[in-house]
């Protein structure tokens, strides 16, 4: 992994004084306030990128292998990687070949490999999670390993209810069997700091808009595996790698969105060292720090309200609530909470195994979402809202329009 400094890559500049003052306002400075807090106050948070060199494609993917801990033949840019990915991996499936496939998973890392399977006359296999505690185990996803498995796909964390499964355990597993390990890492990406060796994954696939870049996809993998994958491409395109899976000409405006978003992300190391790739894990480190607080925080007061299922219980989660309501359904959770200027949507957002395997059907649930930006400010507007309604639901009182404020925002998650 090269971990030097990129002279080529945009950086970027803090502007000392926000215009907006609800920005300037967003987080206190003071002794109590936490890493992330201080950066907004300090005006850290707010930054222009300088301007982007003409050539894209190697600035962003020297700064995907910092993000992601690849390196610059092992990141692909596609437009649609589940699906794309799913169909050139299964050429060389036969009958009675095995994947598996888990009831956790958005649906965009069940489906695709579900179809690929059918297609090649491969043997589906699930491994489920226990709906009491929200973990899959290593254990639960061996229970369906054998000689023939091909491939498991597992999420990184679910974008529903937040669980973390143990990848590099699991990974452990199905190298043992002799298969490949493909991670959906699009809501882990994030949150955390991100390293694919470390993982163990095979393959790792991720979108930047959910770490405030841009909509496109990005699969890391090791050279020599995609070596061995042939994806169907028109004649005069390139066999060489990474560029054999790029169909088209790359999109540079999302290269450069993404561009700007590792760099914006690496700005906020609370020490910066100029090593882009230690600042970007300084940084995705004090933001898990800073989003676990106040997801403890608010989950201590959610468990206690009346009549509130919370289904978000493994023991490593991402900052991810869902809620269910005796009596009531989410969405009537998610208007009110819409009417105070609070946007934590209701559903199962595409996870959609996972909220069947959960008992809530299609419907899922509410979902609370934190991000870099959320402070404790935002967190007390959410409970405030939460508390409203939740009192309407037991008969005491009504749900208000009068109240008004900037509330909490989540991440709608989809590909």
């Amino acid at each position: 992994m090269d971990t030097g400094t990129d002279e080529t890559a945009p950086t970027a500049s803090a502007r000392p004084n926000c215009p907006s003052p609800r920005l300037n306002q967003i987080a206190p400075s003071g002794p109590g306030a936490s890493t992330i807090g201080r950066l907004w106050a300090s005006g850290r948070l707010i930054r222009r990128p300088a301007a982007l060199p003409a050539r894209r494609r190697l600035p962003a993917a020297r700064l995907l292998q910092r993000n992601l801990g690849v390196s610059f033949r092992e990141a692909l840019w596609l437009e649609d990687w589940a699906f794309d990915f799913s169909r050139a991996l299964a050429k060389t499936w036969r009958p009675g070949d095995e994947v598996v496939v888990t009831r956790l998973d958005h649906d965009a890392n069940v489906r695709p490999w579900v179809y690929a399977a059918e297609a090649a006359g491969a043997t589906l296999r699930w491994a489920e999670f226990d709906p009491a505690t929200g973990e899959l185990s290593p254990q639960a996803v061996a229970a369906v390993l054998s000689d023939r498995t091909r491939l498991v796909a597992l999420t990184g964390a679910s974008n529903l209810i937040g669980t973390r499964p143990d990848v590099r355990a699991v990974s452990d597993l199905v190298h043992a069997a002799g298969g490949l390990l493909y991670v959906d890492g699009v809501h882990l990406t994030a949150h955390v700091p991100i390293d694919i060796g470390a993982l163990g994954a095979d393959f790792f696939g991720c979108s930047p808009y959910k770490f405030l870049g841009p909509h496109c996809g990005v699969v890391g993998a090791r050279p020599d595996l995609l070596e061995q994958v042939h994806p169907d491409k028109l004649l005069p395109a390139t066999e060489v790698v990474p560029e054999r899976f790029e169909f088209g000409t790359l999109p540079y405006e999302l290269l450069a969105g993404t561009t700007a978003a590792i760099d914006f992300l690496a700005g906020l190391a609370p020490s910066p060292s100029g090593d882009r790739r230690q600042d970007l894990a300084g940084a995705m480190t004090a933001i898990e720090e800073h989003e676990d607080r106040l997801r403890d925080r608010i989950e201590q007061h959610v468990r206690a309200l009346p009549g509130v299922t919370v289904w978000s219980r493994a023991a490593r989660r991402t900052p991810t609530l869902l809620l269910t309501f005796d009596g009531r359904d989410a969405a009537d959770a998610y208007r009110h909470l819409a009417t105070l200027g609070v946007n934590a949507p209701a559903g199962s957002f595409y996870a959609l195994e996972a909220s069947r395997w959960l008992g809530l059907g299609d419907d899922g649930g509410l979902r609370i979402g934190l991000a870099p930006y959320n402070n404790d400010d935002d967190a007390d507007r959410l409970l405030d809202g939460l508390d409203q309604f939740t009192r309407a639901s037991q008969g005491v009182g009504r749900p208000g329009s009068s109240w008004a404020g900037v509330m909490t925002r989540t991440q709608p998650r989809s590909l």
